[in-house]
């Protein structure tokens, strides 16, 4: 059984970052083994919360696991809250890269034009200097126009999807995945660069009229399960869009459905079974 480790925040109640990606990942047959970076009572969504910053434990937690001798076949970064996160961070994933560990990176800090409360200006070039050690980088169309320093458009076209993938790729990541690509009203998916051989992939399915927290780190969480389980990334990736469709459709048929969260556990059975195929 392969193993990863994720490194991001844990709502108590929430459904988003660890709270997805813990499940998700070991539903997939995969180890997920957990480095938390804070812990929240909830997620921001939430009109109220606590937040304890776990910074401070993030170089000894890896030290430990070196000493223990513990490797990762895979390394999955998402919310990081600060440059001297992204710093610890980015030296636990060189001492695994060196070792052979296959790292995602979801660069989660914007979405709709604006970056997320808390972060300045100066935290996009921080992502985009670590995603130079990605072998997948899956930022949604705003984290990626904003870590390239490209202006963001609402309205695309295929051709901008394009330079901002291959911009991507130019930081040093190896392949690129825009994640929540629409050119129409009734389809929505993703659109990858495979750095090597510079061969564009483009998958859309339905579009629903009303988005859901979390769905994000669900599609990101599935993508890494799929390629752990030797999918390859074009069909890992499809695989996750069709899941993350899947748990919308239930949350939206749901009418005790919670505010802050995709229903992802009701598409797990998808994801099982198409991973058992």
């Amino acid at each position: 059984m392969k193993r990863i480790l994720t490194v991001q925040d844990i709502s108590c109640v929430g459904k988003c970052s660890l709270t997805v990606a813990l499940p998700v990942i070991s539903a997939a047959g995969v180890e997920c083994s957990v480095l938390p970076t804070a812990v929240l009572s909830t997620h921001t969504a939430f009109p109220e919360f606590t937040f304890r910053d776990l910074t401070d434990e993030i170089e000894p937690i890896g030290e430990v696991f070196s000493r223990l001798g513990i490797d990762f076949d895979a390394v999955y970064t998402g919310y990081l809250g600060s440059k001297r996160q992204v710093a610890l961070v980015s030296e636990l994933i060189r001492r695994q890269k060196e070792k052979g560990a296959y790292v995602l990176i979801d660069p989660v800090m914007a979405d709709n034009g604006s970056l997320y409360p808390g972060f300045t200006a100066e935290f996009p070039p921080l992502m985009a200097d670590m995603c130079r050690m990605a072998d997948l980088v899956v930022p949604n169309v705003t984290e990626a126009a904003l870590m390239l320093g490209m202006p963001y458009r609402e309205k695309y076209d295929e051709k901008y999807i394009k330079e901002l993938l291959a911009g991507l790729v130019s930081l040093g990541a190896k392949s690129a995945t825009i994640s929540g690509v629409s050119f129409s009203d009734d389809k929505i998916g993703f659109m990858h660069l495979d750095g090597a051989g510079g061969e564009y992939t483009l998958y859309l399915n339905e579009k629903l009229p009303k988005s859901y927290h979390g769905t994000g780190d669900l599609f990101a969480s599935v993508t890494l399960g799929g390629v752990m389980r030797s999918l390859g990334e074009v069909r890992a990736l499809e695989l996750a869009t069709d899941v993350t469709l899947d748990a919308m459709r239930h949350t939206a048929r749901d009418k005790n459905a919670r505010f802050y969260g995709v229903n992802f556990e009701e598409a797990l059975p998808l994801l099982i079974s198409r991973l058992s195929e």
